[in-house]
């Protein structure tokens, strides 16, 4: 017997309590397949909640849900929600009497001998205690309800500051690239007179302007902000709430009223008086209503946690898809800073090889115009050169350097033409790109 395990279950929709014994090794799943049979509760809908706010491991055994050590372990509850309800309104009958409180409870000047009395009291001290207990493991359950909202909020925060963050640097980034975008235009609207130009470049960088200001749409956070912000105000008024503090100070003071009460019928001889019990009556009647009281404010502050919590729950997919939002729209904007730089590098390669075959064409006609010269000039026996007054005429002789000169001039036009044409293929497979 010292080796069973039995877990106690409180419906917090009915407010009941339902016990298993745990078979060696159940699954969480079996015992939730158990839970449906006797509440109704579908396992797909059943939250289980730890007094601490965890909620079971579905992976784990449902062994978890018996604490180790024997402090409490009869009395150890694990709290079932219903999650498609959010609003728990009761009723809530309060325990039934027995049939000989009940007896005093229907005539409360019925006269009863001591030692019957002592009896039907002792009953009566039990229901009322147990009244204030059925309160408290209520209470207990809407305080495991309130500790997991924060643990939903605290996940929800956590998401809240990826997604501002995410939010921000997408922010600078937009700011940086519209910047550098309109830099490189004016730039480039300089140099098209004396320089290269692409009207398709031109169109692509102005469509990746227009891109990255479609992008900005998805930075745009405030109206989520807005929710959780204004969730985090009912959060925090919700824990502030005295609804949120235990309220059975009356009953617990009932409680006691009723066991002084009983310990002064104890002393009383057991000799043949009779006594009524209005008294014990009255008790029994005031905690049932206090009971009825500071359960429905119990189940009225649980409702708003509940409600809360399906706020949290659907506010998180929401947070999900805008944060994958920013990420798509930030890749998006390194992509199109990193193909613009690519396609100026490629300008300024373009730049470089038409600056060198100028260079390369104007020094070769350079060397042509001397070499015509030098051959005009005769050359005297002594080597040196003197003016002729006929050096103006072609001599016979001349028509080989003649045909020298133009056969280089010749050579370097085709070097030339060929240099034009791999240029006009680099601005080609640059628009192209």
């Amino acid at each position: 017997v010292l080796f069973l395990q039995i877990v106690h279950i409180l419906n917090m929709t009915s407010a009941k309590i339902v016990s298993f014994l745990l078979h060696p090794e159940e699954s969480l799943h079996s015992l939730q397949n158990r839970i449906e049979f006797e509440t109704g509760i579908s396992t797909g809908n059943q939250e289980l909640l730890l007094e601490t706010g965890i909620c079971l491991d579905p992976r784990k055994p449902a062994s978890q849900c018996v604490i180790d050590g024997v402090r409490g372990w009869d009395s150890y509850m694990v709290y079932l929600f219903d999650k498609s309800k959010t609003v728990y309104d009761g009723p809530f009958a309060s325990r039934s009497l027995s049939d000989c409180v009940n007896y005093i409870v229907q005539d409360s000047k019925i006269q009863l001998p001591i030692p019957q009395l002592r009896k039907v009291w002792a009953e009566a001290v039990h229901y009322v205690i147990g009244l204030k207990e059925d309160y408290s493991r209520l209470f207990q359950g809407q305080r495991a309800a309130m500790l997991s909202l924060l643990r939903y909020n605290a996940n929800l925060i956590k998401m809240k500051n990826n997604m501002v963050s995410a939010s921000q640097q997408l922010k600078a980034k937009l700011e940086f690239f519209h910047q550098s975008i309109r830099l490189d235009l004016e730039r480039y609207s300089d140099q098209m007179a004396y320089g290269i130009s692409s009207e398709k470049m031109l169109k692509a960088w102005k469509e990746m302007e227009e891109k990255a200001s479609q992008c900005a749409q998805a930075e745009d956070i405030g109206y989520l902000d807005e929710q959780i912000m204004a969730l985090h105000t009912e959060i925090v008024e919700l824990q502030k709430s005295p609804y949120a503090r235990r309220q059975g100070e009356v009953m617990e003071s009932l409680e006691q009223r009723a066991i002084d009460l009983y310990k002064q019928l104890k002393t009383r001889p057991p000799d043949h008086a009779y006594s009524d019990s209005t008294d014990m009556v009255k008790i029994i009647v005031q905690t049932v209503q206090s009971q009825d009281r500071v359960l429905k404010e119990l189940f009225g502050h649980l409702s708003k946690l509940l409600g809360c919590k399906q706020k949290i729950i659907d506010l998180l997919p929401e947070i999900e898809v805008a944060l994958n939002n920013i990420k798509e729209a930030d890749n998006s904007v390194m992509q199109m800073q990193g193909k613009r730089q690519r396609e100026i590098w490629h300008l300024l390669k373009i730049a470089c090889t038409q600056s060198s075959s100028r260079s390369l064409v104007s020094s070769s006609l350079e060397g042509t115009a001397s070499t015509p010269a030098a051959s005009w000039l005769p050359q005297s026996s002594s080597g040196n050169t003197a003016p002729h007054p006929l050096s103006s005429l072609a001599a016979p002789e001349d028509g080989e350097n003649f045909t020298d000169v133009i056969r280089e001039n010749v050579n370097y036009l085709e070097l030339f033409s060929s240099i034009l044409q791999e240029v006009r293929q680099e601005q080609n497979s640059m628009m192209v790109s």
